[in-house]
């Protein structure tokens, strides 16, 4: 039972009436737990023999409790991490100047730190060495568990503010040449159907429309639809404008009754209470392919996010014609500083491509008279517009476009890890997996059978061989690129403290058996570099890490899908092309640190038993056996 979105609680009932309530009615055992222990320190606070235990403890609390016979409750106090934000916002919660930072090349995309905090806050970053992990610090809540993530990546930021990206300078006469479109006819009605996140704004913008509408004397309603808006959840605003002031639309905008989907969110707009209001050949639909990740990311670290194939869905049931795709929280967050942006920019877009019945001077007005950054929203909607008439012209105008990264070719993949490789330990090293990956290749290439095989090995073949040992982390703390990190993301005077569990000196959880992470202050960098420097120890004698039985068990990983890599090139055919590739991508499952990786080990070893079996059998898979 619990009231998660900041409503008032009937009555008002403190923890220590409802725990008294409890043993009244002959619970036999109770037990607070609160992120805020002490604040249950007097005497007065809970009732004689009821102990209060920090949220840490929670787990051992509910095993102590099974042991209970008869009833025993748990009271779990805490303030609802969305509405700690709200309140901060406000002024009314205090506001800790700590926030969390995750260091990339550290991090290895495993996923455990969405286990321990569940939080929307945690954002996939792709980037050349695969999916990694990201912090967002305008939706974090300051709840800080993901730090429980058993992860070395995750460092806080003390004092300092995030920095804001700077717009890009966009001249006024950039607005100039922007034609009015031909607008639709609002006769009888014109629906809107506006599909968003909870908390960026959606409802604003059906606010916002409406009383354009108003402006411009025609009829408007608008019904909200917030649902699950408190949990990061889907928000809808139905959106009817009239043109005869004094019609009284029907709230709910129907099945096939929509004709613009304003797409906010990709997700959202591709819901089936979203899909069901399209038409094809009625619906014009502007879609926002930048996907922020559903809550459903947190317990699937390697879930899909193709902001374009769910687009792909709409343009297939609207019509390829009546469907608009773009990216418009990247291209807003470029051009105005502010990912918040692109609502507006998105009305922008529809208004310019002609979904909206209603002219470019009522809706700048709307803005003005909402109050809420309006020069910045106005900004944003002109930029939308610009975007609908002169796509090449927006992309001119977004800092490093026609400076893009390379292309994901297999020559340019191969190049940066040998290259890395070379820093990792050394250019011998560098070498022996640009053999393996060339062998792999030319083997491929003589059965012309594309480049897949190759791109496993390239890709996983690094994997293995970049083993994140505390000398590479301590390389990737000192190497320059951590630190420029930091420096782009936060500005002011700021420290910075590590969350580590190093293994030599980690102590473990009595109750988990795991080793407990600790904070280190900022004097962790010096202790990095020396680390840094001693990589020549790496795997020898000498080295005081290589003994344990993770360093152990990842090299004889490394050598042993080397092996089978030289097993599998040898014995390539278009037979067992498939099966092989599959074999030399298994190394992807394979991530994280301690009893995470260790877990991914077991996994994989499964997976790789299957898999060669397959191979013996000539590379098809077992038949199924009948239900």
């Amino acid at each position: 039972v619990a009231m998660t979105g900041g409503q008032p609680v009937e009555g008002a009932p403190s923890v220590g009436a409802i725990a008294r309530q409890l043993l009244d009615e002959g619970v036999r055992r109770v037990a607070v737990v609160s992120d805020e222990p002490e604040k249950f320190e007097r005497p007065s606070a809970v009732p004689a023999g009821v102990r209060v235990h920090h949220r840490d403890a929670l787990d051992a609390v509910q095993k102590d409790m099974r042991r209970v016979e008869g009833v025993t409750a748990i009271v779990y106090e805490q303030t609802c991490a969305a509405e700690k934000r709200r309140r901060r916002k406000r002024g009314a919660f205090a506001d800790p100047p700590k926030r969390v930072f995750i260091n990339p090349l550290v991090c290895e995309g495993c996923g455990d730190c969405s286990t321990e905090a569940n939080c929307v806050s945690i954002h996939p970053l792709e980037t050349e060495f695969g999916r990694k992990r990201r912090i967002d610090q305008s939706s974090c809540n300051k709840d800080f568990s993901c730090l429980k993530g058993f992860c070395p990546s995750f460092v806080t930021v003390h004092g300092g503010a995030p920095r804001k990206p700077s717009p890009a300078a966009v001249p006024e006469h950039a607005f100039d040449s922007l034609p009015d479109p031909a607008l639709p006819a609002a006769a009888p009605e014109w629906n809107v159907l506006i599909a968003g996140v909870g908390g960026t704004g959606v409802i604003t913008v059906g606010a916002v429309l409406g009383m354009a509408a108003h402006l411009e004397n025609k009829g408007a309603s608008v019904f909200d639809m917030t649902g699950l808006s408190q949990k990061n959840g889907a928000v809808y605003s139905h959106l009817k404008i009239a043109a005869d002031p004094a019609a009284a639309p029907a709230a709910g905008i129907g099945i096939g009754e929509a004709d613009l989907l304003l797409g906010c969110d990709i997700v959202a707009a591709t819901a089936p209470v979203a899909v069901r209001a399209l038409e094809p050949g009625r619906t014009l639909a502007v879609l926002n392919t930048t996907v922020t990740p559903p809550p459903d990311f947190q317990m699937d670290a390697d879930m899909k996010l193709d902001g374009g194939f769910l687009a792909r869905g709409v343009a297939d049931h609207v019509g390829a014609d009546r469907a608009h795709r773009v990216e418009a929280t990247r291209i807003a967050l470029a051009l105005t500083g502010d990912a918040i942006g692109a609502n507006s920019f998105a009305v922008g877009y529809a208004f310019q491509a002609g979904g909206l019945p209603l002219s470019a001077a009522a809706i700048e007005k709307a803005i003005d008279i909402n109050g809420v950054a309006v020069a910045f929203n106005i900004r944003a909607f002109r930029l939308g517009r610009l975007a609908a008439h002169d796509p090449a012209a927006i992309r001119a105008l977004i800092p490093g476009a026609a400076d893009a990264a390379a292309a994901d070719d297999l020559d340019t993949a191969i190049a940066r890890r040998e290259e890395y490789l070379a820093a990792y330990r050394d250019r011998a090293y560098a070498a022996r997996y640009r053999a393996v990956v060339d062998a792999a290749r030319a083997a491929e290439a003589r059965l012309g059978a594309g480049e897949a095989f190759a791109w496993a090995v390239a890709r996983q073949a690094f994997r293995a061989m970049a083993i994140k040992d505390e000398y590479e982390v301590a390389r990737l703390y000192t190497d320059g690129a951590f630190a420029r990190e930091v420096a782009a993301a936060f500005e002011g005077d700021y420290t910075l403290r590590f969350h580590l569990a190093p293994p030599l000196l980690a102590r473990r959880d009595p109750n988990t058996g795991r080793l407990r992470k600790r904070e280190y202050g900022g004097w962790m960098l010096w202790a990095f570099r020396g680390l840094a420097r001693l990589k020549g120890l790496r795997g020898g004698f000498w080295d005081p890490f290589g003994h344990t039985r993770e360093r152990r068990a990842e090299r004889r990983l490394r050598d042993r899908y080397l092996a089978d890599v030289a097993r599998l090139t040898a014995g390539l055919t278009a037979e067992t092309h498939s099966v092989s590739t599959r074999i030399a991508a298994l190394p992807e499952r394979i991530r994280g640190f301690g009893h995470v990786k260790e877990k991914a080990m077991a996994e994989a070893e499964e997976a790789r038993t299957r898999l060669f079996a397959e191979l013996e059998r000539g590379g098809a898979a077992a038949p199924r056996r009948a239900a």
